[in-house]
């Protein structure tokens, strides 16, 4: 099968335009593929694709549609390539050859994640993602090796945004904390990464009161993975970034139980660390020239007799104390613990966290877009220069110090139900927690879970956050700014 782009045209009289290949495609095949593609009612809309009709060959030829071909256009039109050729054994396409280097990592990116599919079938999968996909034209008559560059970058980022899509999709009952930590020794083998996992006795024992409370009543016991990269050449002056994602493998609301509806996606509450666990797993192909440790602070909240209640008291890593008064707002209760040992025992340059952490995040940006708190604007800049060029969509949320008073317990240090604005009521509940450290808090538990396909998103969890993160932390200067 070939598929050619096809860009809007500059009047009625031009309505469209094909792009590279159409004219050697149309004399091959003796079609007029500018014509059948105005018949058809092609707009060039990104996106947009149109079977033409080839004597004896009906399923020879794609139209798609890409737009302003810029980056953004052209993520969007692989990953519609990859939905139509579901089931095929190959593809060649020019798509790419419209774009630089950003464009060829972004359809690359796009088409991988369009090709997305997770099944526990017994019959096995509804479809398959084509098998091979050959990218003409791509470089033009320039033989720059900053193409091939793209193109492992393009397929680094794809693979880990697949990989943090994937662990969302599968399901808790074979998904516990202890599964996600032997998934993190695995990646930590493959990509030559330093691994340690606490396990509930080595918790206890340390202290990470937050992370046992919340994991005290699944018959499951939590985790705590550490996961170190140091680029190459690495000095004892090279920079460090600390990563922590929320890892609730399952979340009931324990004895604050959340209603059934409510309760339908919460295999995906562990996104945050499914997004750290894939970033770290591509930080060396991306060239990444920080050192980096990552922080999956694991559990379940369940219920059962030993739940944690309204009201208990807990003991952080270095002693901080929350009152519990809702056990469903256990997510900030784990990162407490995780951002607190990060803070003592790695002393990063920046620290970030990422979770799905309040259902307020989805009231306040919808549906496509996730929100970030940042106390350095040089870090801000940097997370939105990452969110443009990845199409993780964010949006700068305030730290707003006037509630600050209502996350004050009567007996204790917080109080995690601090009430409305409840993104950044828990946002201010975590700052203490970051130790003065430069901090970006990114809640996306608005983007989560896409209802239907759209874009490189396939319905279902959407493993967000590890193309934000490769795209900050693979720059050139990552820190750069950063106070």
């Amino acid at each position: 099968m070939w598929a050619l782009p096809v860009l809007p045209g500059a009047s009625a009289e031009d309505p469209v335009l094909l792009g590279p290949g159409a004219d050697e495609a149309s004399q091959a095949l003796d079609v007029d593929l500018l014509a059948a593609a105005e018949a058809l009612g092609a707009t060039g809309k990104v996106g947009e694709v149109l079977l033409v009709p080839v004597s004896g060959r009906a399923d020879l030829v794609l139209l798609v549609g890409v737009g302003e071909a810029d980056a953004t256009s052209l993520r969007r039109a692989g990953a519609a390539l990859a939905r139509a050729t579901k089931d095929r054994d190959a593809v060649v396409t020019t798509l790419a050859a419209l774009g630089d280097e950003d464009g060829l990592e972004a359809f690359v990116v796009g088409t991988v994640l369009g090709s997305f599919e997770f099944h526990w079938r017994s019959q096995g999968p509804k479809a398959r993602p084509v098998g091979r996909v050959v990218l003409a034209d791509v470089g033009g008559d320039q033989d720059d090796e900053s193409y091939d560059a793209a193109l492992a970058r393009g397929l680094a980022v794809g693979r880990a945004a697949w990989r943090s899509r994937a662990l969302a999709t599968v399901p808790s009952n074979l998904k516990n904390p202890e599964w996600m930590a032997e998934q993190a020794r695995q990646l930590a083998d493959e990509a030559g990464l330093e691994v340690r996992v606490w396990d509930e006795a080595q918790l206890a024992e340390e202290g990470f009161g937050g992370i046992l409370a919340v994991g005290a009543a699944s018959a499951t016991p939590p985790r705590l993975v550490r996961l170190d990269y140091a680029p190459a050449g690495a000095t004892a002056s090279t920079p460090t970034v600390a990563l922590v994602g929320k890892g609730i493998t399952f979340d009931t609301g324990g004895l604050d139980i959340k209603p059934p509806d409510s309760m339908l996606t919460m295999k995906r509450d562990m996104s945050g660390s499914a997004a750290v666990l894939a970033t770290m797993g591509a930080l060396a192909e991306v060239g990444c020239p920080v050192r980096v440790v990552g922080l999956l602070p694991l559990a379940e909240n369940a219920v059962s007799g030993s739940a944690m209640r309204p009201g208990d008291v807990i003991t952080h890593f270095g002693g901080r104390t929350s009152e519990v008064n809702n056990t469903d707002a256990e997510g900030r209760l784990v990162l407490a613990d995780a951002m607190a040992y990060a803070v003592a025992e790695v002393d990063p340059d920046v620290l970030v966290d990422v979770a799905t952490l309040t259902g307020a995040m989805k009231v306040a940006l919808g549906l496509h877009t996730a929100g970030y708190f940042a106390t350095d604007d040089a870090l801000a800049t940097q997370v939105e220069r990452a969110a443009r060029a990845s199409g993780e969509n964010v949006w700068r949320m305030p730290l707003a110090a006037e509630y600050q008073e209502r996350t004050a317990s009567k007996i204790a240090d917080v109080d995690n139900a601090a009430g409305g604005p409840g993104a950044i009521t828990a946002a201010l509940f975590l700052q203490p927690f970051a130790g003065g450290k430069p901090w970006v808090h990114v809640d996306f538990a608005s983007v989560a879970e896409a209802v239907a396909d759209r874009h490189e998103l396939t319905a279902g969890p959407t493993g967000f956050g590890a193309r934000l993160l490769l795209s900050w932390l693979g720059s050139e200067t990552p820190l750069e700014g950063v106070k």
